[in-house]
Protein backbone atom coordinates (compact mmCIF):
# COMPACT_ATOMS: atom_id res chain seq x y z
CA UNK A 1 0.00 0.00 0.00
CA UNK A 2 1.25 3.48 -0.86
CA UNK A 3 0.56 6.81 0.76
CA UNK A 4 -0.61 9.77 -1.32
CA UNK A 5 1.33 12.17 0.93
CA UNK A 6 5.08 12.24 1.56
CA UNK A 7 4.51 13.13 5.21
CA UNK A 8 2.49 9.98 5.87
CA UNK A 9 4.52 6.80 5.60
CA UNK A 10 2.91 3.41 4.96
CA UNK A 11 4.33 -0.09 5.06
CA UNK A 12 2.72 -3.53 5.23
CA UNK A 13 4.68 -6.35 6.84
CA UNK A 14 3.36 -9.67 8.13
CA UNK A 15 -0.26 -8.54 7.64
CA UNK A 16 0.23 -5.37 9.70
CA UNK A 17 -0.07 -1.92 8.12
CA UNK A 18 2.08 0.70 9.81
CA UNK A 19 0.95 4.30 9.29
CA UNK A 20 3.62 6.74 10.43
CA UNK A 21 3.19 10.50 10.75
CA UNK A 22 6.40 12.06 9.45
CA UNK A 23 6.56 15.85 9.66
CA UNK A 24 9.07 16.32 12.47
CA UNK A 25 9.98 19.90 11.55
CA UNK A 26 6.43 20.88 12.60
CA UNK A 27 6.13 18.35 15.44
CA UNK A 28 4.03 16.16 13.14
CA UNK A 29 1.24 18.75 12.92
CA UNK A 30 -1.45 17.38 10.61
CA UNK A 31 -2.40 19.06 7.33
CA UNK A 32 -5.40 18.34 5.14
CA UNK A 33 -3.20 16.34 2.75
CA UNK A 34 -1.99 14.19 5.65
CA UNK A 35 -5.54 13.54 6.84
CA UNK A 36 -6.54 12.55 3.30
CA UNK A 37 -3.65 10.12 3.03
CA UNK A 38 -4.47 8.45 6.33
CA UNK A 39 -8.15 8.16 5.42
CA UNK A 40 -7.26 6.59 2.07
CA UNK A 41 -4.92 4.09 3.73
CA UNK A 42 -7.50 3.04 6.30
CA UNK A 43 -10.28 2.75 3.75
CA UNK A 44 -8.04 0.69 1.51
CA UNK A 45 -6.94 -1.56 4.36
CA UNK A 46 -10.50 -2.21 5.49
CA UNK A 47 -11.17 -4.55 2.56
CA UNK A 48 -7.60 -5.73 2.04
CA UNK A 49 -7.17 -9.34 3.17
CA UNK A 50 -3.42 -8.77 3.43
CA UNK A 51 -3.99 -6.36 6.33
CA UNK A 52 -5.26 -7.73 9.63
CA UNK A 53 -4.13 -4.96 11.98
CA UNK A 54 -2.92 -1.36 11.83
CA UNK A 55 -0.34 0.58 13.84
CA UNK A 56 -0.39 4.39 14.01
CA UNK A 57 2.74 6.16 15.26
CA UNK A 58 4.89 9.24 14.71
CA UNK A 59 8.54 9.76 13.83
CA UNK A 60 11.41 11.19 15.87
CA UNK A 61 9.79 10.91 19.28
CA UNK A 62 6.60 12.80 18.39
CA UNK A 63 3.09 11.40 17.88
CA UNK A 64 1.39 14.58 16.66
CA UNK A 65 1.07 18.15 17.93
CA UNK A 66 -2.45 18.23 16.51
CA UNK A 67 -3.85 20.20 13.63
CA UNK A 68 -1.84 22.65 11.59
CA UNK A 69 -3.56 25.91 12.55
CA UNK A 70 -2.85 27.50 9.17
CA UNK A 71 -5.02 24.82 7.53
CA UNK A 72 -7.80 25.49 10.02
CA UNK A 73 -7.99 29.26 9.67
CA UNK A 74 -10.08 28.79 6.52
CA UNK A 75 -12.91 27.38 8.62
CA UNK A 76 -13.79 24.30 6.52
CA UNK A 77 -11.89 21.65 8.43
CA UNK A 78 -14.92 20.02 10.03
CA UNK A 79 -17.34 20.06 7.11
CA UNK A 80 -18.72 16.65 6.15
CA UNK A 81 -16.49 16.39 3.07
CA UNK A 82 -13.32 17.69 4.73
CA UNK A 83 -10.22 15.47 4.96
CA UNK A 84 -10.34 15.71 8.76
CA UNK A 85 -13.88 14.37 8.90
CA UNK A 86 -13.09 11.66 6.36
CA UNK A 87 -10.18 10.48 8.51
CA UNK A 88 -12.40 10.48 11.59
CA UNK A 89 -14.98 8.32 9.81
CA UNK A 90 -12.34 5.98 8.38
CA UNK A 91 -10.83 5.29 11.81
CA UNK A 92 -14.17 5.21 13.64
CA UNK A 93 -15.64 2.65 11.25
CA UNK A 94 -12.46 0.65 10.65
CA UNK A 95 -13.38 -3.03 11.14
CA UNK A 96 -9.95 -4.35 12.13
CA UNK A 97 -7.87 -3.66 15.24
CA UNK A 98 -5.84 -0.46 15.44
CA UNK A 99 -2.92 -0.08 17.84
CA UNK A 100 -1.28 3.27 18.60
CA UNK A 101 2.30 3.89 19.72
CA UNK A 102 2.57 7.30 21.38
CA UNK A 103 5.77 9.22 22.01
CA UNK A 104 6.15 12.91 22.76
CA UNK A 105 3.28 15.35 22.17
CA UNK A 106 -0.18 13.92 21.51
CA UNK A 107 -2.24 17.10 21.23
CA UNK A 108 -5.90 17.51 20.28
CA UNK A 109 -6.80 14.77 17.84
CA UNK A 110 -3.50 13.16 18.85
CA UNK A 111 -5.32 12.28 22.07
CA UNK A 112 -8.92 11.97 20.90
CA UNK A 113 -8.08 9.47 18.14
CA UNK A 114 -6.84 7.12 20.87
CA UNK A 115 -10.45 6.85 22.08
CA UNK A 116 -11.14 5.05 18.79
CA UNK A 117 -8.05 2.86 18.68
CA UNK A 118 -8.35 -0.62 20.16
CA UNK A 119 -5.06 -0.51 22.03
CA UNK A 120 -2.44 2.14 22.73
CA UNK A 121 0.99 2.14 24.36
CA UNK A 122 2.50 5.37 25.67
CA UNK A 123 6.20 5.99 26.03
CA UNK A 124 7.37 7.69 29.22
CA UNK A 125 8.02 10.84 27.15
CA UNK A 126 4.40 11.08 25.96
CA UNK A 127 2.44 14.20 26.84
CA UNK A 128 -1.29 14.37 26.17
CA UNK A 129 -3.51 17.44 25.89
CA UNK A 130 -6.92 18.38 24.51
CA UNK A 131 -6.66 22.20 24.41
CA UNK A 132 -9.86 22.87 22.48
CA UNK A 133 -11.32 25.45 24.88
CA UNK A 134 -7.87 27.09 25.16
CA UNK A 135 -8.12 27.70 21.40
CA UNK A 136 -11.68 28.99 21.52
CA UNK A 137 -12.95 25.70 20.10
CA UNK A 138 -14.99 22.79 21.44
CA UNK A 139 -14.37 19.04 21.82
CA UNK A 140 -14.26 16.89 18.70
CA UNK A 141 -14.27 13.26 17.63
CA UNK A 142 -16.97 12.38 20.21
CA UNK A 143 -14.56 13.12 23.05
CA UNK A 144 -17.39 14.90 24.90
CA UNK A 145 -19.22 11.55 24.94
CA UNK A 146 -16.53 8.89 25.24
CA UNK A 147 -14.16 10.65 27.64
CA UNK A 148 -16.67 11.05 30.54
CA UNK A 149 -17.71 7.42 30.04
CA UNK A 150 -14.08 6.38 30.32
CA UNK A 151 -12.71 8.61 33.08
CA UNK A 152 -15.78 10.08 34.81
CA UNK A 153 -17.39 13.50 34.52
CA UNK A 154 -15.05 15.36 36.89
CA UNK A 155 -11.81 14.18 35.24
CA UNK A 156 -13.24 14.72 31.77
CA UNK A 157 -14.23 18.28 32.73
CA UNK A 158 -10.70 18.98 33.95
CA UNK A 159 -9.15 17.62 30.78
CA UNK A 160 -11.54 19.32 28.34
CA UNK A 161 -12.46 22.60 30.06
CA UNK A 162 -8.95 23.41 31.26
CA UNK A 163 -7.00 21.62 28.54
CA UNK A 164 -4.90 20.00 31.26
CA UNK A 165 -1.71 18.25 30.15
CA UNK A 166 -1.06 14.74 31.43
CA UNK A 167 1.63 12.15 30.98
CA UNK A 168 1.87 8.48 30.11
CA UNK A 169 1.26 7.12 33.61
CA UNK A 170 -1.93 9.16 34.00
CA UNK A 171 -3.07 8.18 30.51
CA UNK A 172 -2.71 4.53 31.48
CA UNK A 173 -4.46 5.15 34.81
CA UNK A 174 -7.38 6.81 33.00
CA UNK A 175 -7.65 3.96 30.50
CA UNK A 176 -6.73 6.07 27.48
CA UNK A 177 -3.70 3.83 26.97
CA UNK A 178 -3.14 0.18 27.85
CA UNK A 179 0.23 0.82 29.45
CA UNK A 180 2.97 3.35 30.06
CA UNK A 181 6.31 1.95 28.96
CA UNK A 182 9.87 3.16 28.46
CA UNK A 183 10.11 5.77 25.72
CA UNK A 184 12.00 3.46 23.38
CA UNK A 185 9.58 0.57 23.93
CA UNK A 186 6.26 2.11 22.82
CA UNK A 187 6.54 1.13 19.16
CA UNK A 188 7.90 -2.34 20.02
CA UNK A 189 4.94 -2.98 22.32
CA UNK A 190 2.52 -1.81 19.64
CA UNK A 191 4.19 -4.04 17.08
CA UNK A 192 4.05 -7.03 19.41
CA UNK A 193 0.35 -6.48 20.07
CA UNK A 194 -0.40 -5.98 16.37
CA UNK A 195 1.52 -9.13 15.46
CA UNK A 196 -0.46 -11.13 18.00
CA UNK A 197 -3.72 -9.69 16.68
CA UNK A 198 -2.71 -10.47 13.09
CA UNK A 199 -2.15 -14.09 14.10
CA UNK A 200 -5.64 -14.50 15.55
CA UNK A 201 -8.66 -15.82 13.64
CA UNK A 202 -9.45 -12.76 11.49
CA UNK A 203 -13.23 -13.06 11.34
CA UNK A 204 -13.41 -13.68 15.09
CA UNK A 205 -11.28 -10.57 15.70
CA UNK A 206 -13.48 -8.40 13.47
CA UNK A 207 -16.67 -9.70 15.08
CA UNK A 208 -15.34 -9.15 18.59
CA UNK A 209 -14.38 -5.57 17.76
CA UNK A 210 -17.84 -5.02 16.31
CA UNK A 211 -19.53 -6.41 19.43
CA UNK A 212 -17.31 -4.39 21.77
CA UNK A 213 -18.46 -1.18 20.06
CA UNK A 214 -22.05 -2.06 19.20
CA UNK A 215 -23.59 -0.37 22.23
CA UNK A 216 -21.97 3.00 21.54
CA UNK A 217 -21.43 3.00 17.76
CA UNK A 218 -24.60 4.79 16.71
CA UNK A 219 -24.61 7.32 19.54
CA UNK A 220 -20.91 8.01 19.02
CA UNK A 221 -21.51 8.71 15.33
CA UNK A 222 -24.29 11.15 16.19
CA UNK A 223 -22.02 12.94 18.66
CA UNK A 224 -19.18 13.14 16.14
CA UNK A 225 -21.51 14.84 13.66
CA UNK A 226 -22.98 17.15 16.30
CA UNK A 227 -19.59 18.21 17.62
CA UNK A 228 -18.38 18.79 14.06
CA UNK A 229 -21.19 21.27 13.44
CA UNK A 230 -20.26 23.25 16.55
CA UNK A 231 -16.55 22.97 15.73
CA UNK A 232 -17.20 24.37 12.27
CA UNK A 233 -18.89 27.41 13.78
CA UNK A 234 -16.10 27.89 16.29
CA UNK A 235 -13.48 27.96 13.50
CA UNK A 236 -14.94 31.22 12.20
CA UNK A 237 -15.48 32.71 15.66
CA UNK A 238 -13.63 35.74 16.96
CA UNK A 239 -12.48 33.69 19.95
CA UNK A 240 -10.68 31.20 17.71
CA UNK A 241 -9.18 34.02 15.64
CA UNK A 242 -7.78 35.58 18.82
CA UNK A 243 -6.42 32.22 20.02
CA UNK A 244 -4.83 31.40 16.65
CA UNK A 245 -3.31 34.87 16.34
CA UNK A 246 -1.95 34.67 19.88
CA UNK A 247 -0.45 31.24 19.14
CA UNK A 248 1.34 32.54 16.05
CA UNK A 249 2.50 35.65 17.91
CA UNK A 250 3.69 33.44 20.79
CA UNK A 251 1.66 35.27 23.42
CA UNK A 252 -1.19 34.28 25.77
CA UNK A 253 -4.66 34.60 24.24
CA UNK A 254 -6.73 37.45 25.69
CA UNK A 255 -10.42 36.58 25.94
CA UNK A 256 -11.28 39.48 28.28
CA UNK A 257 -13.33 41.37 25.67
CA UNK A 258 -15.64 38.45 24.96
CA UNK A 259 -18.97 37.83 26.73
Amino acid sequence: MQSSCAEILAQVSDRVLEITIDRPERKNALTMAMYSAMAELLNGAADNAEVRAVIISGTQGVFTSGNDLMDFLGGSASSADSPVFQFMLALYNFPKPVVAAVNGPAVGIGTTMLLHCDMAFAGSDAMFQMPFVNLGLCPEYASSYFLPRLVGHARASELLLLGKKFGAEEAAELGICNAAVAADEALDRARAAAAELAGQAPEAVRLTKQLLRKGTQQVGMEVIRGEAGHFQQRLVSEEFKEAATAFMEKRPADFSRFE
